[in-house]
Protein backbone atom coordinates (compact mmCIF):
# COMPACT_ATOMS: atom_id res chain seq x y z
CA UNK A 1 0.00 0.00 0.00
CA UNK A 2 1.27 3.42 -0.94
CA UNK A 3 2.24 5.74 1.93
CA UNK A 4 -0.21 8.25 0.42
CA UNK A 5 -3.04 5.82 1.23
CA UNK A 6 -2.28 5.91 4.95
CA UNK A 7 -5.17 7.50 6.78
CA UNK A 8 -4.82 10.33 9.23
CA UNK A 9 -5.30 8.61 12.62
CA UNK A 10 -6.36 11.82 14.31
CA UNK A 11 -8.79 12.74 11.55
CA UNK A 12 -7.74 16.37 11.77
CA UNK A 13 -4.09 16.89 10.84
CA UNK A 14 -3.51 20.28 9.19
CA UNK A 15 -1.99 20.00 5.68
CA UNK A 16 1.30 21.57 6.76
CA UNK A 17 2.06 18.64 9.08
CA UNK A 18 -0.01 15.87 7.44
CA UNK A 19 3.13 13.80 6.71
CA UNK A 20 3.36 13.09 10.46
CA UNK A 21 0.85 10.28 9.81
CA UNK A 22 3.29 8.54 7.45
CA UNK A 23 6.01 8.73 10.08
CA UNK A 24 3.67 7.31 12.72
CA UNK A 25 2.62 4.30 10.66
CA UNK A 26 6.15 3.14 9.84
CA UNK A 27 7.75 1.45 12.84
CA UNK A 28 11.19 2.73 11.92
CA UNK A 29 10.63 5.17 14.80
CA UNK A 30 11.12 2.17 17.12
CA UNK A 31 14.87 2.01 16.48
CA UNK A 32 15.51 5.38 14.82
CA UNK A 33 14.66 7.98 17.45
CA UNK A 34 14.91 11.07 15.24
CA UNK A 35 11.13 11.54 15.46
CA UNK A 36 10.94 11.38 19.27
CA UNK A 37 10.93 15.18 19.53
CA UNK A 38 7.96 15.32 17.17
CA UNK A 39 5.84 13.05 19.37
CA UNK A 40 6.95 14.98 22.46
CA UNK A 41 6.03 18.29 20.87
CA UNK A 42 2.58 16.99 19.93
CA UNK A 43 1.67 15.49 23.30
CA UNK A 44 4.54 14.67 25.65
CA UNK A 45 2.30 13.13 28.32
CA UNK A 46 0.72 10.60 25.95
CA UNK A 47 4.05 9.83 24.29
CA UNK A 48 5.88 9.10 27.55
CA UNK A 49 2.93 7.13 28.93
CA UNK A 50 2.23 4.94 25.89
CA UNK A 51 5.19 5.15 23.48
CA UNK A 52 2.59 5.00 20.68
CA UNK A 53 2.57 7.77 18.03
CA UNK A 54 -0.92 6.75 16.87
CA UNK A 55 -2.31 7.44 20.33
CA UNK A 56 -0.33 10.68 20.39
CA UNK A 57 -2.02 11.87 17.20
CA UNK A 58 -5.45 10.70 18.32
CA UNK A 59 -5.15 12.52 21.65
CA UNK A 60 -3.58 15.80 20.57
CA UNK A 61 -6.14 18.65 20.67
CA UNK A 62 -6.95 20.45 17.45
CA UNK A 63 -5.73 23.69 18.95
CA UNK A 64 -2.27 22.18 19.52
CA UNK A 65 -2.16 20.79 15.99
CA UNK A 66 -3.05 24.19 14.55
CA UNK A 67 -0.41 25.82 16.72
CA UNK A 68 2.30 23.46 15.48
CA UNK A 69 1.11 23.89 11.88
CA UNK A 70 2.10 27.56 12.24
CA UNK A 71 5.47 26.75 13.84
CA UNK A 72 8.09 27.06 11.09
CA UNK A 73 10.70 25.10 13.07
CA UNK A 74 8.31 22.21 13.73
CA UNK A 75 7.14 22.14 10.10
CA UNK A 76 10.75 22.01 8.87
CA UNK A 77 11.59 19.21 11.33
CA UNK A 78 8.67 17.14 10.04
CA UNK A 79 9.65 17.79 6.43
CA UNK A 80 13.26 16.73 7.09
CA UNK A 81 12.11 13.54 8.76
CA UNK A 82 9.70 12.80 5.91
CA UNK A 83 12.42 13.35 3.31
CA UNK A 84 14.84 11.21 5.31
CA UNK A 85 12.31 8.40 5.56
CA UNK A 86 11.63 8.52 1.81
CA UNK A 87 15.37 8.39 1.12
CA UNK A 88 15.80 5.45 3.49
CA UNK A 89 12.97 3.53 1.83
CA UNK A 90 14.31 4.04 -1.70
CA UNK A 91 18.07 3.65 -1.33
CA UNK A 92 19.96 0.40 -1.88
CA UNK A 93 21.09 -1.55 1.16
CA UNK A 94 23.91 -3.97 1.93
CA UNK A 95 22.09 -6.82 0.19
CA UNK A 96 21.85 -4.99 -3.12
CA UNK A 97 25.58 -4.16 -3.01
CA UNK A 98 26.64 -7.67 -2.05
CA UNK A 99 24.41 -9.55 -4.50
CA UNK A 100 23.99 -8.12 -7.99
CA UNK A 101 20.75 -9.97 -8.74
CA UNK A 102 18.29 -8.71 -11.32
CA UNK A 103 15.45 -10.44 -9.49
CA UNK A 104 16.48 -11.27 -5.91
CA UNK A 105 14.63 -14.11 -4.14
CA UNK A 106 11.90 -13.03 -1.75
CA UNK A 107 12.24 -14.54 1.73
CA UNK A 108 9.06 -15.28 3.70
CA UNK A 109 9.63 -15.14 7.48
CA UNK A 110 6.90 -16.78 9.58
CA UNK A 111 6.73 -16.42 13.34
CA UNK A 112 4.05 -16.79 16.01
CA UNK A 113 5.15 -13.56 17.69
CA UNK A 114 6.98 -10.31 16.93
CA UNK A 115 8.46 -8.16 19.66
CA UNK A 116 8.84 -4.83 17.91
CA UNK A 117 7.48 -2.32 20.43
CA UNK A 118 5.23 -2.13 23.46
CA UNK A 119 2.87 -0.16 21.22
CA UNK A 120 2.20 -3.40 19.31
CA UNK A 121 1.91 -6.05 22.07
CA UNK A 122 1.97 -9.24 19.98
CA UNK A 123 4.77 -11.07 21.79
CA UNK A 124 5.65 -12.70 25.09
CA UNK A 125 9.42 -12.98 25.27
CA UNK A 126 12.70 -13.95 23.67
CA UNK A 127 11.49 -15.58 20.47
CA UNK A 128 9.33 -12.58 19.66
CA UNK A 129 12.09 -10.07 20.42
CA UNK A 130 14.45 -12.07 18.19
CA UNK A 131 11.89 -11.99 15.39
CA UNK A 132 11.43 -8.25 15.80
CA UNK A 133 15.19 -7.67 15.68
CA UNK A 134 15.41 -9.78 12.52
CA UNK A 135 12.90 -7.50 10.80
CA UNK A 136 14.64 -4.30 11.89
CA UNK A 137 18.02 -5.59 10.72
CA UNK A 138 16.61 -6.92 7.44
CA UNK A 139 15.16 -3.47 6.77
CA UNK A 140 18.47 -1.68 7.37
CA UNK A 141 20.37 -4.24 5.25
CA UNK A 142 17.86 -4.15 2.39
CA UNK A 143 17.13 -7.88 2.57
CA UNK A 144 14.11 -8.78 0.37
CA UNK A 145 11.98 -10.19 3.18
CA UNK A 146 8.27 -10.24 3.95
CA UNK A 147 7.12 -11.34 7.41
CA UNK A 148 3.92 -13.10 8.47
CA UNK A 149 2.43 -13.41 11.95
CA UNK A 150 -0.90 -13.46 13.79
CA UNK A 151 -2.91 -10.43 14.88
CA UNK A 152 -3.91 -11.30 18.44
CA UNK A 153 -6.98 -9.51 19.75
CA UNK A 154 -5.65 -9.78 23.31
CA UNK A 155 -2.05 -10.84 22.82
CA UNK A 156 -0.13 -12.29 25.77
CA UNK A 157 -1.23 -11.85 29.36
CA UNK A 158 0.17 -9.26 31.74
CA UNK A 159 1.27 -10.64 35.06
CA UNK A 160 -0.09 -9.25 38.32
CA UNK A 161 0.07 -10.64 41.83
CA UNK A 162 -2.79 -10.90 44.30
CA UNK A 163 -2.53 -10.29 48.06
CA UNK A 164 -1.32 -13.87 48.58
CA UNK A 165 1.43 -13.51 45.98
CA UNK A 166 -0.31 -15.69 43.39
CA UNK A 167 -0.16 -14.81 39.71
CA UNK A 168 -3.18 -13.18 38.08
CA UNK A 169 -3.32 -13.24 34.28
CA UNK A 170 -4.69 -10.00 32.81
CA UNK A 171 -5.49 -9.80 29.10
CA UNK A 172 -5.79 -6.31 27.59
CA UNK A 173 -7.72 -5.93 24.35
CA UNK A 174 -5.71 -4.60 21.41
CA UNK A 175 -7.72 -1.78 19.84
CA UNK A 176 -6.89 -1.89 16.15
CA UNK A 177 -7.77 1.76 15.70
CA UNK A 178 -5.02 2.77 18.14
CA UNK A 179 -2.25 0.57 16.75
CA UNK A 180 0.18 1.26 13.86
CA UNK A 181 -1.58 -1.29 11.61
CA UNK A 182 -3.60 -1.01 8.40
CA UNK A 183 -6.14 -3.46 7.04
CA UNK A 184 -5.17 -4.78 3.60
CA UNK A 185 -7.96 -4.20 1.02
CA UNK A 186 -8.75 -6.17 -2.11
CA UNK A 187 -9.02 -4.66 -5.59
CA UNK A 188 -12.46 -3.23 -4.79
CA UNK A 189 -11.50 -1.73 -1.45
CA UNK A 190 -13.09 -4.48 0.64
CA UNK A 191 -11.11 -6.34 3.35
CA UNK A 192 -8.84 -8.88 1.66
CA UNK A 193 -9.58 -12.39 2.90
CA UNK A 194 -8.03 -15.81 2.38
CA UNK A 195 -9.83 -19.02 3.30
CA UNK A 196 -8.77 -22.30 4.86
CA UNK A 197 -10.98 -25.38 4.52
CA UNK A 198 -11.75 -26.90 7.92
CA UNK A 199 -14.03 -29.87 8.70
CA UNK A 200 -17.54 -28.75 7.74
CA UNK A 201 -16.69 -25.09 7.20
CA UNK A 202 -14.35 -22.50 5.73
CA UNK A 203 -12.24 -20.31 7.96
CA UNK A 204 -11.96 -16.70 6.78
CA UNK A 205 -8.74 -14.82 7.53
CA UNK A 206 -8.33 -11.06 7.19
CA UNK A 207 -4.91 -9.48 6.63
CA UNK A 208 -3.41 -6.44 8.33
CA UNK A 209 -0.07 -4.82 7.52
CA UNK A 210 2.60 -3.25 9.68
CA UNK A 211 5.45 -1.39 8.00
CA UNK A 212 8.74 -2.18 9.74
CA UNK A 213 11.04 0.15 7.86
CA UNK A 214 11.25 -1.49 4.44
CA UNK A 215 9.82 -4.81 5.64
CA UNK A 216 6.08 -5.53 5.36
CA UNK A 217 4.72 -7.56 8.27
CA UNK A 218 1.43 -9.28 7.44
CA UNK A 219 -0.76 -10.11 10.44
CA UNK A 220 -3.51 -12.72 10.05
CA UNK A 221 -6.79 -12.26 11.89
CA UNK A 222 -9.61 -14.80 12.35
CA UNK A 223 -11.81 -12.29 14.23
CA UNK A 224 -14.03 -11.90 11.19
CA UNK A 225 -17.85 -11.67 11.26
CA UNK A 226 -17.96 -14.38 8.59
CA UNK A 227 -16.59 -16.89 11.12
CA UNK A 228 -18.31 -18.66 14.00
CA UNK A 229 -17.66 -17.35 17.54
CA UNK A 230 -15.29 -20.27 18.14
CA UNK A 231 -13.29 -19.61 14.98
CA UNK A 232 -13.18 -15.87 15.66
CA UNK A 233 -11.29 -16.71 18.85
CA UNK A 234 -8.48 -18.67 17.16
CA UNK A 235 -6.23 -15.60 16.99
CA UNK A 236 -7.47 -14.12 20.27
CA UNK A 237 -4.55 -14.97 22.57
CA UNK A 238 -0.89 -15.81 22.10
CA UNK A 239 0.03 -19.32 23.35
CA UNK A 240 -3.34 -19.78 25.03
CA UNK A 241 -5.73 -22.71 25.07
CA UNK A 242 -5.21 -26.45 24.64
CA UNK A 243 -3.25 -28.36 22.02
CA UNK A 244 -6.04 -28.11 19.47
CA UNK A 245 -6.15 -24.32 19.79
CA UNK A 246 -2.39 -24.13 19.27
CA UNK A 247 -2.64 -26.39 16.24
CA UNK A 248 -5.33 -24.16 14.78
CA UNK A 249 -3.07 -21.14 15.21
CA UNK A 250 -0.23 -22.97 13.46
CA UNK A 251 -2.60 -23.81 10.58
CA UNK A 252 -3.61 -20.16 10.27
CA UNK A 253 0.02 -19.03 10.31
CA UNK A 254 1.34 -21.68 7.91
CA UNK A 255 -1.44 -22.34 5.41
CA UNK A 256 -3.14 -18.97 5.82
CA UNK A 257 0.19 -17.19 5.70
CA UNK A 258 1.21 -18.85 2.46
CA UNK A 259 -2.15 -18.02 0.86
CA UNK A 260 -1.85 -14.42 2.02
CA UNK A 261 1.56 -14.17 0.37
CA UNK A 262 0.11 -15.56 -2.85
CA UNK A 263 -2.90 -13.24 -2.71
CA UNK A 264 -0.60 -10.22 -2.40
CA UNK A 265 1.66 -11.39 -5.22
CA UNK A 266 4.86 -11.97 -3.26
CA UNK A 267 7.09 -14.31 -5.36
CA UNK A 268 8.51 -16.23 -2.40
CA UNK A 269 11.48 -18.53 -3.05
CA UNK A 270 12.79 -19.01 0.51
CA UNK A 271 10.67 -19.87 3.55
CA UNK A 272 12.03 -19.30 7.07
CA UNK A 273 10.09 -20.64 10.06
CA UNK A 274 11.06 -18.85 13.27
CA UNK A 275 9.31 -21.30 15.56
CA UNK A 276 10.73 -23.36 18.39
CA UNK A 277 7.55 -25.03 19.65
Amino acid sequence: MSPDAIRDPSGQLPPAIASVARLAYNLRWVWNHAADRVWEALNAEVWHRTGNPILVLQNTPRSRLDELARDAEFIERVRRLDRGEAEYMSRSGWFQGAFALETPPVIAYLSMEYGLTDALPLYSGGLGVLAGDHLKTASDLGIPLVAVGLFYREGYFRQMLDAAGKQIEIYAVNSRESLPVRQVPDAEGMPLRVTIALPGRDLYIRIWQVDVGRIPLLLLDSDDPFNSPFDRGITAKLYAGDGEARLMQEIVLGIGGWRALEALGHPVEVLHLNEGH
